[in-house]
Order: structure tokens, then sequence, then C-alpha cells
């Protein structure tokens, strides 16, 4: 009797046990997959201030490079209307942990609407500097922009022949500058190497249809280029109070930038 007794007891147990098994699995099986974020940031290489001379004046600019000794592609990179902000030289470290050596010129130094010619000088100064460096492959240039730095890289990268690749992040391709020479629109028939354009669909002072129409004919020129348009996201969304952000769409735009010039100068 006590015999019959413990084998009911125990299948009992064993009963109970696979029941509260499937309790804990079920919840699990239901549940969302995980979600998966940009891959974290290299280790971030600290830059420091440099000069570069342009046209015979000189011009402050932040210059950031690999901690490991070697060669690596270079990179321009155009802050926005705002000026060379803290958040673009934490940038330029993290480009520079991700492999590239970058140089970020600040191009207002003589006057917060600077001119076309001028900027070309500072952009073309700017690539002189990258090249007579011993770490930096002169056939493997970038350059990249933000804001009106994202118009002056439309606008300068079908003409600077250095570069191979070009970012421009919220641009304005039907702007004449503040000098009014010419749109980068119109020098769409002379790019040459691929772009990548980020923008925010709620752009409102670069608004997206403009983007829109400047791939269109981008297109029809048979130019290579790649649109990266972020839903919901303002004008200059990847500085927050001068600083880098950090939030999920801000990293994800970052990395694609990185990826785009890894696949395009590595």
């Amino acid at each position: 009797m006590n015999r019959s007794f413990l084998l009911v007891l125990c299948a009992c147990t064993l009963i109970v046990t696979v029941y509260l098994t499937g309790c804990v699995m079920t919840p699990q099986q239901g549940s969302p997959p995980p979600v998966t974020t940009a891959k974290p940031t290299s280790a971030p290489a600290p830059g420091t201030m440099t000069t570069i001379m342009a046209d015979g004046k000189s011009y402050p600019a932040y210059i950031a490079a690999p901690l490991t000794p070697g060669k690596y592609p270079g990179i321009v990179l155009l802050h926005s209307f705002n000026g060379l902000e803290q958040g673009y030289k934490d940038m330029c470290d993290e480009i520079a942990g991700d492999g590239f050596v970058v140089i970020a010129p600040e191009w207002q130094t003589f006057g917060q609407r600077a001119g076309d010619p001028e900027v070309e000088a500072v952009i073309r100064s700017s690539v002189a500097s990258l090249m007579s460096r011993t770490d930096v492959d002169g056939n493997k240039l970038g350059l990249t922009g933000f804001c009106a730095g994202g118009r002056f890289t439309m606008l300068f990268l079908p003409q600077v022949k250095d570069f191979s690749a070009g970012v421009a992040f919220y641009g304005f391709p039907n702007s004449l500058g503040s000098t009014n020479n010419t749109a980068p629109a119109s020098h769409v028939h002379e790019l040459d190497v691929p772009m990548l354009i980020i923008h925010g669909s709620r752009d409102q002072a670069s608004p997206v249809a403009s983007i829109y129409n400047y791939s269109t004919e981008l297109d029809a020129a048979d130019k290579y280029f790649e649109l990266k348009v972020y839903q919901g996201r303002p004008h200059g969304f990847m500085m927050v109070n001068g600083s880098l952000n950090r939030e999920d769409y801000a990293t994800d735009a970052y990395h694609e930038m990185i990826a785009f010039f890894t696949r395009t100068l590595k």
C-alpha cells in the first residue's frame, strides 16, 4: 500500500514539474525577438586642434587618427551652420576609432556665411593636409558634411576630384549658398564617385521632397547614390545642443556613414 502511494506521488510530482516547465517556457516562446541595435563604436581615438592654410589665411581644424600605426583612408568633415561644436569633435574621435584619419576645418573662421570659393579653398587645403600625413592613403579620401556642410558635400564632391566617396547629411541640393554661386543640383553630371544621402522626413529647413527630386536627377544621370531617410526626424538630428546625439536612430545614421565609407574607401 505504501509502495503504491509512493509511485503515485512520484508520478504526480513529475506531471507538476512538466506543467510548471511549460508555464515558464511559454511566455519566452511567445515574446518578441530581441531588438537588434547598431554595433558599438570602436574605442574613440582622441584628436587635437591644428591649423591649415587656405588662400593665405589660417584656419583652425580638428584632426583625429587611429591609435594603431598604419595607413588609413582619410575623411574631410564639414560641420553645420552652428560651427565646430563639441559633438563634431567627438564624432571625429569615433570615426578615427573606426579606422579613418579625419580632419574637420572651422570653415566659418572668417565669417558665419562663408562663400563657396572660400569653403572650396578650405576643403582643398584639408585634402592637402591629409595627403601630407604618412598614416593616410591619399588615394582613399572621403568627404562628409552636415546641414550647410551637407550642401558643400553635394556641391564639391563632384568638383574636387581627390575624393572617392561622400556622405551628405541633410544638405540643400537647390541652394545657391550665401554668395549665390551654383546649386549642387547643377553639378549632378560632374559626379563620378558614390554618394550616400542621409536625411530626416520632417526636415523643415531642407524638405525631404527636394532630396527625392535630387535623387531622381542623380538616377536619371546614372550617378551612383544611396539614400537613407529617417522617418519623423528633423533637420540637424545628429546634434543635440552641440553634443553628439546618442539616440538609436542617430547612432544608426553614424554607422550607415561608416559602413558606406568602409565599402567605398577600404
